[in-house]
């Protein structure tokens, strides 16, 4: 590895990390992204991109490969298993009549950060190393050094500024001493890969199953007939237990008899955290290494996205001299209070709807879908929404 001081160091090369990278090597700076994985990470995660994402895929000029590679579609079902109710919503109704963006896209997030790497590579000014894992940060006047190991042994690279998109296990986050503030839920969630007819079943691409013991998110992978099934499994179970039941959870989720084919599985905890700032000197955080919530509403990745963009611009206006590093701290707040007063709770809610054990409570969100889909205008404002989580603009 070459030990020049570069502009700007990414650590984490899932979606967020290389999104950020993406938009900084655009915009002229020297970027170099470190992954301490020796490939990106292809294990089930997330797979449906709402139009905030959508937008920022078309601003970075990825729309049209990611439409060729993904699945449009904006019909959404909220399943009760109890009563075998449907209640089917198109997502598109309610949106202005000039809206770019009438749909969401589906595809696996192993997808999305494949198809940014390859346009990240094109660039003389960016660089990707994979096995290189950050086990130290030194924090200068003017630069941060990263000690590094890798398959050759161990290393060093230095830059004027440091980006932790590590995720929730965040190397960098654990480096600056930062700690971790929230919960973890007391269920463990598994994310499976499978080949089986939903839509013979009257699945939309979207579903939430609503049911206190086998409750479930099912969504469309993509253009081939592959599904993403999501539910919760005990905790204290080990994985290979884990993995032992998925059939016995298949038996109860899946809505008809056809055999099916699990093509991939993953147990993993799930978390509602959040680090008490984003900025530690020059190391700034995005993503789930700044924060983690429970993927049922597909609120993770979403805000992740979109704190890289808002970095791009706060950390290319400082880079360039346009302003200030007050910025920066903007950026810190700013993200920070989004995460707690709108992603964090909104997915909180949809779990909650999802695993409801009150009756009545169960019988009030089943009402409240009925509603939406009956009567469109009474249901959120996406666009509200993304304004919500867009947050207030990047003073640059």
């Amino acid at each position: 590895m070459a030990n020049d001081v570069v502009d700007v160091i990414v650590v984490g090369a899932g979606p967020v990390g290389f999104l950020a990278a993406l938009g900084l090597a655009r915009a002229g700076l020297t970027v170099r992204v470190l992954e301490a994985e020796p490939a990106i990470n292809d294990a089930p995660r997330a797979s449906l991109y709402f139009p905030t994402t959508v937008k920022i895929l078309d601003q970075l000029g990825l729309l049209e490969e990611a439409n060729a590679i993904g699945m449009q579609a904006s019909e959404f079902c909220y399943h009760v298993r109890e009563n075998g109710t449907r209640v089917c919503i198109d997502t598109s109704i309610g949106l202005p009549p000039d809206e770019p963006y009438p749909y969401n896209l589906h595809f696996g997030q192993h997808l999305l950060a494949r198809l940014v790497m390859s346009h990240l590579q094109r660039l003389p000014n960016a660089q990707v190393f994979f096995d290189s894992r950050v086990s130290g940060i030194e924090h200068g006047v003017d630069t941060v050094t990263v000690t590094i190991d890798t398959p050759d042994g161990v290393t060093s690279m230095s830059c004027n500024w440091l980006v932790g998109a590590d995720g929730g296990r965040s190397s960098v986050r654990h480096l600056l001493g930062l700690p971790f503030e929230g919960h973890t839920w007391p269920d463990r969630f598994v994310a499976t890969n499978v080949r089986f007819d939903f839509g013979k079943y009257g699945f939309a691409p979207a579903n939430m199953v609503a049911d206190p013991e086998h409750w479930a998110v099912v969504a469309r992978l993509g253009r081939e007939d592959l599904w993403r099934v999501t539910y919760g499994e005990d905790a204290s179970l080990p994985e290979e237990e884990v993995l032992r039941r998925i059939p016995e959870h298949y038996a109860a989720i899946l809505p008809g008899p056809d055999e099916y084919e699990i093509i991939a599985a993953s147990p993993y905890r799930v978390h509602e955290r959040c680090a008490p700032t984003f900025r530690i000197g020059r190391v700034l955080l995005a993503g789930d290494a700044a924060h983690v919530c429970n993927p049922c509403g597909g609120m993770g990745l979403t805000t992740g996205v979109i704190d890289a963009m808002a970095l791009v611009d706060v950390l290319t206006a400082v880079i360039m001299k346009r302003r200030d590093d007050s910025v920066l701290d903007f950026y810190s707040k700013e993200r920070r209070r989004v995460f707690l007063e709108v992603s964090s709770p909104l997915a909180t809610e949809f779990k909650r709807r999802l695993s409801e054990r009150d009756p009545e409570r169960r019988r009030q969100d089943e009402a409240m879908m009925r509603t939406m889909a009956e009567d469109p205008a009474r249901a959120p404002s996406a666009t509200l929404l993304a304004e919500q989580l867009f947050g207030a603009r990047m003073p640059v």
